[in-house]
């Protein structure tokens, strides 16, 4: 798979994964990890809400999502336990997980805590 180029105010949502996942957490002010897996129901019904967020809140939040099968390292190191774990860094430092699959509206009001 190649690198993920991080561009300064993505519409979307980025790949991230064990070898790029310091960079982007140093890159973005505020950036909000979907941890996820491709059997994991909950996390499909929430991959087009981050999507959709990402466009929404491009320039003030970025999203992105990791593979937690493909990389056990983050997955390890952020203690990632079940999924759908959204995990919330704002200026490089962890400040917390949103876990679950929930409606956009609760999502953001569940981010916007963290702001």
């Amino acid at each position: 798979m190649a690198e993920e180029i991080f561009v300064d105010n993505p519409d979307k949502a980025l790949a991230v994964s064990d070898s790029n996942m310091d960079e982007a957490i140093a890159k973005y002010p505020f950036f909000i990890v979907d941890c996820w897996a491709e059997w994991c129901g909950p996390c499909k019904m929430l991959g087009p809400i981050i999507e959709n967020l990402a466009k929404k809140h491009q320039g003030s939040i970025v999203f992105a999502k990791l593979d937690v099968d493909s990389n056990p390292h983050t997955s390890s190191k952020y203690g990632i336990r079940s999924i759908p774990n959204l995990l919330v860094f704002k200026d490089g430092k962890k400040v917390g997980d949103i876990v679950g699959a929930m409606p956009e509206d609760k999502l953001m009001e569940r981010i916007n805590a963290f702001k």
